[in-house]
């Protein structure tokens, strides 16, 4: 019998920093879009001799709103940050590009201020990063020294917390040690931790110590035990943290929120709320819409092809699910012989006798994809999301993956962090397609519109240069 697969616990959200100082994130969320936003403001300044025209200002704003927040690269080696960021200005840059072309708006720009700009920007955030890593120790200083923390629980969350602490070095925060009841033979102590003794002897160590900080790690179950602690502790000044178990398990956006008031701590919860739905639908709209415009003469020509190659429809409807686990209808152009779309369907394999010889190429170029920007438009799909399965291949993997229909907490994508990371096509095993459920989660803990830009990007290159799983 097939045993269901869990996904990796601890797995975080690429922008989160445990207890770092909030001036340094603050700084790094600003640094890129200004660095980027401010150098083209200088080159357009020093090109009409120090005037700043408004089209201009327009497009900064435009790419401030669309790097904000910037990533965090403060623990990633040099090599990494340069890549990183020359990466994310080609994407950035080829999309306004695109944008400002197809729009018509490219001709109100100086072609030797874009030019110019467009090899200045990625130098300036490159610079920029080094200087603030340079001064980074020195801000720090700034804060005072180190803030001297204890853990209320040596458990799982509580030995991961101090793991992490004490392997950022901008964390700020030293771990003096854990308090726990438990004996010592019931606990997976380290060498480089230490127990400093029972919950109860806590609040006196606090006093004598001087400790700035205290997170409680017990579980939750131990309630008593808690509100006794802090009870303890209010004769301190220590702030209080309190790391509830629950943050051991795959957290899907996990974050504080209030309910009318009352604060609930979220642990599944689709990224695409408020500002942020309103980027991603209209960034679909747009990209789609351009997409479509752009390629139509290429898909009338594969609509004639298809009509005339093989006997059948040139639209293959098939039933997925979408958003929150409802079924949709999905367009593709068609690619077979036959269009199932039963309670048992074959995934599509090397060799597939069932293909089109126009429908291989249709397939290994993803033009059969192309349709589903219909899909965007009507509000079923997203162009970058978790890509949609039949409902067959739903509803037997569900049994058999952890988490599987978490995936469903956005709308299915034409593209998505799995088809970008090698989980394109066919998946023969359980582990294949466990390990496109993780991708797939993982985009959910970290979207971002900077992402999604990422992921067509480098959509565009799988589809032109990897192609050995579309078939």
């Amino acid at each position: 019998m097939i045993q269901p697969v869990s996904p990796p616990s601890f797995r975080k959200a690429a922008r989160i920093s445990i207890g770092r100082d909030q001036l340094l994130n603050v700084l790094e969320f600003l640094l890129e879009p200004l660095t980027l936003a401010l150098s083209l403001w200088m080159v357009a300044i020093a090109h009409t001799g120090g005037y700043l025209a408004p089209r201009y200002m327009l497009l900064s704003l435009a790419v401030f709103a669309v790097t904000f927040p910037g990533p965090a690269y403060l623990t990633q080696t040099p090599v990494s940050v340069i890549r990183n960021i020359l990466a994310n200005w080609i994407t950035i840059s080829g999309l306004l590009f695109l944008l400002c072309y197809a729009s018509g708006y490219l001709r109100y720009f100086d072609a030797d201020v874009l030019i110019t700009w467009w090899w200045i920007a990625p130098l300036g955030a490159v610079g920029t990063h080094f200087m603030f890593r340079g001064i980074t120790p020195q801000i720090i200083k700034l804060q005072g020294n180190e803030r001297r923390a204890i853990i209320a629980g040596m458990n799982d969350q509580g030995i991961e917390l101090a793991r992490r602490l004490g392997a950022d070095p901008y964390s700020h925060i030293q771990v003096l040690g854990f308090f726990d009841d438990r004996s010592t033979d019931r606990i997976n102590q380290s060498p480089d931790q230490v127990l400093l003794g029972r919950i109860t002897s806590l609040a006196a160590y606090v006093k004598l110590n001087q400790v700035d900080a205290i997170y409680i790690s017990l579980p939750m179950a131990s309630q008593p035990r808690i509100l006794s602690l802090l009870e303890d502790l209010r004769d301190t000044t220590a702030s209080i943290y309190f790391v509830p178990d629950i943050f051991v398990t795959d957290l899907i956006q996990g974050r504080m929120d209030t309910v009318s008031g009352l604060p609930v701590v979220a642990v599944c919860e689709t990224p695409f709320t408020g500002l942020n739905g309103v980027l991603k639908r209209g960034s679909d709209i747009l990209i789609s819409l351009l997409l479509l415009v752009l390629t139509s003469p290429v898909l009338l020509c594969v609509a004639a092809g298809i009509k005339l190659t093989s006997p059948g429809p040139v639209i293959f409807r098939q039933r997925r699910y979408g958003l929150d686990g409802r079924e949709i209808v999905v367009y593709k152009f068609r690619s077979m012989r036959v269009a199932e779309d039963g309670p048992v369907i074959p995934q599509a394999q090397k060799n597939d006798p069932r293909i089109t010889p126009l429908g291989r190429f249709l397939r290994r170029t993803s033009l059969d994809e192309f349709p589903q920007f219909i899909n965007v438009l009507q509000g079923r799909m997203s162009i970058v999301g978790p890509r949609p399965h039949a409902v067959a291949h739903n509803e037997m993997y569900r049994k058999m993956i952890r988490g599987y229909m978490l995936r469903h907490k956005v709308k299915p994508g034409i593209t998505g962090w799995a088809q970008v990371n090698g989980s394109r096509g066919e998946t023969r095993t359980l582990d294949k397609m466990t390990e496109r459920i993780n991708y797939d989660l993982d985009y959910l803990r970290n979207w971002s519109l900077r992402l999604d830009l990422y992921i067509i990007a480098r959509t565009m290159w799988v589809v032109l240069m990897e192609r050995d799983n579309a078939y």
